[in-house]
């Protein structure tokens, strides 16, 4: 009895590397997704082509098998580049990985999003005089906002679950640390994890909601 503080605490220690996880992947996936989106909307077709293999090939293949390769892949292929040793380097490939693979789903949503606005809307933006860049920031993106807000908070809420993926790599997540609680016989370390999870998708569940409410007025 006396050791449940301590699996506790171990189990709470390891959650915050599956938060580190997801908030870095959320920082650098979406503006990167944004990124990949307008170079598969290129009008330059061998720049549009070469992204959209690019995405086709990292959404056609596990997210497990991309941590995989991009973490021991440099050493089997005899590469100059090396991750670091150690937890740094596990944590570091484990976070390229997982903002690579979520900027190309980020990336089609954002597309769709983008191709659903009305050429009207684009063709008022230049009987005003705006320039490309205000018409877009000025006049689509809060639009574009409120049609993605719905698939990518599925895909925010999907981020949450596979972050336990890292552990395929040995970073100690929290189920890593429940199953080796579980080794010992010890059981309910691995029901607490879906706890963790639970609570943390139940907290973006909501801010997500109430983002979707203050972005309302969006009708179009």
């Amino acid at each position: 009895m006396n050791e449940i503080p301590v699996v506790i605490q171990r189990l709470t220690e390891a959650f915050l590397l599956n938060c580190r996880l997801f908030a870095l992947t959320l920082l650098f996936s979406l503006p990167l997704g944004l990124i990949i989106s307008f170079g598969s909307m290129s009008r330059f077709r061998p720049l549009r082509w070469l992204v959209r293999t690019f995405v086709w090939i990292i959404r056609g293949t596990p997210l497990m098998l991309q941590v995989i390769v991009v973490y021991y892949g440099p050493s089997l292929m005899s590469l100059w580049f090396r991750w670091p040793s150690g937890y740094s380097g596990r944590f570091v490939a484990a976070t390229v990985t997982f903002v690579i693979n979520y900027a190309c789903y980020f990336s089609e949503i954002f597309r769709g999003g983008i191709e659903s606005i009305p050429q009207g809307q684009y063709e008022a933006g230049q009987v005003l005089c705006m320039t490309k860049r205000q018409i877009f920031f000025h006049v689509i993106l809060l639009q574009v906002v409120k049609r993605i807000l719905p698939p990518v908070g599925n895909e925010v809420i999907t981020l949450v679950k596979d972050t336990a993926l890292a552990r395929i790599i040995s970073n100690k997540e929290i189920i890593m640390m429940a199953n080796e609680y579980s080794n010992k016989g010890l059981i309910w370390p691995l029901f607490a994890t879906g706890i963790y999870f639970l609570v943390f998708v139940g907290v973006l569940t909501l801010l997500l909601d109430r983002l979707e409410k203050k972005l309302g007025y969006f009708r179009t």
